[in-house]
């Protein structure tokens, strides 16, 4: 074997059918996402966007509190009263959430800067059911949380802060009755209404690319490595084939997270280290919706479809 790099790699543009897609199993999920930078007493980041499955389609403007649309789609599905709702709900609910915090801040002698983090949405389940959440961080450690169902409020941290900002919420009512509404009736509603306008986007499938390279490490060890990327949905399916055969995990098999490319695709990296002049042959297979029943097989050095 060569110690230089060696590569393959292939795009797949054939069409399967198949019936696997986001929207036909598994949950669907709505998801708003809240992050506060306090850096000081009179200045607080904000940024806020929600996301559909895995599509970002809205975010708040930090300054004017007004909501932007990332996807054509989204301005249609709801009536314009009900976005002007929103946006006046969420700029309330900022207002009063930086004001709390920045009082119990001087309060407590809190030191700058300090961050906030909010995620909150629902999930829909295929049989009809659903689960709602309302979760807050505070320097990325669990601090709050809000049970729907209860309407009742639980402290993660035993902190005087969590103590006190845990029963200012409390006695924030209203603040817990908008919660209540927003995630038990709203947010279902919203997210069908979204997943209608927005199918088109939601069932986008785009095939992966993948490239079979060898590292030589050393003399006795040479690095397989299987670059996928370009694909889209999210979930996929990586694995190497010695003679044919599945290689079980162990510890010279190591897969990637699965990581976002700008294009609103995605990638991952499965390396696997083997004995240079084993006498073994290998290869990378691929699988995902968008191949059908279908794998991409490339072997080192060759490509085809299986």
């Amino acid at each position: 074997m060569s110690e230089e790099a060696i590569s393959t790699s292939t795009t797949y543009s054939g069409t399967f059918m198949t019936n696997v897609g986001p929207l036909k199993k598994g949950s669907q999920k709505l998801h708003l996402f809240q992050t506060f930078i306090f850096y000081n007493s009179n200045f607080v980041d904000l940024s806020a966007w929600a996301t559909l499955e895995d599509i970002i389609f809205a975010a708040l403007q930090k300054y004017t509190r007004e909501i932007i649309y990332f996807q054509p789609w989204v301005s249609p599905a709801l009536p314009a009263d009900d976005w002007e709702n929103l946006q006046n709900l969420f700029r309330i609910y900022v207002y009063k959430y930086i004001l709390i915090l920045q009082n119990k801040a001087r309060l407590y002698q809190i030191p700058y800067p300090f961050v906030f983090q909010c995620k909150t949405g629902c999930e829909l389940y295929p049989n009809g059911s659903y689960t709602k959440f309302y979760h807050l961080a505070y320097n990325a450690h669990n601090f709050l949380s809000f049970d729907v169902d209860s309407s009742h409020w639980k402290r993660w941290q035993e902190s005087e802060l969590a103590v006190h900002i845990e029963q200012e919420f409390i006695s924030f009512t209203d603040f817990s009755a908008t919660l209540q509404h927003l995630l038990n009736f709203t947010c279902i509603d919203y997210m069908k209404r979204f997943i209608e306008y927005g199918r088109a986007a939601l069932e986008r499938q785009e095939p992966p690319v993948a490239t079979v390279f060898a590292h030589k490490r050393d003399p006795a060890q040479l690095l397989l490595v299987c670059r996928v990327t370009g694909f889209y949905p999210r979930p996929i399916s990586v694995a190497w084939l010695r003679d044919g055969q599945e290689v079980p995990p162990g510890p010279g098999l190591n897969t990637s997270t699965i990581l976002p490319n700008a294009d609103l695709t995605y990638q991952l990296r499965s390396t696997l280290v083997v004995a240079p002049g084993d006498g073994h042959t290998y290869a990378c297979r691929v699988r995902h919706c968008s191949l059908g029943t279908r794998s991409l097989l490339i072997p080192w050095g060759k490509y085809h479809l299986q």
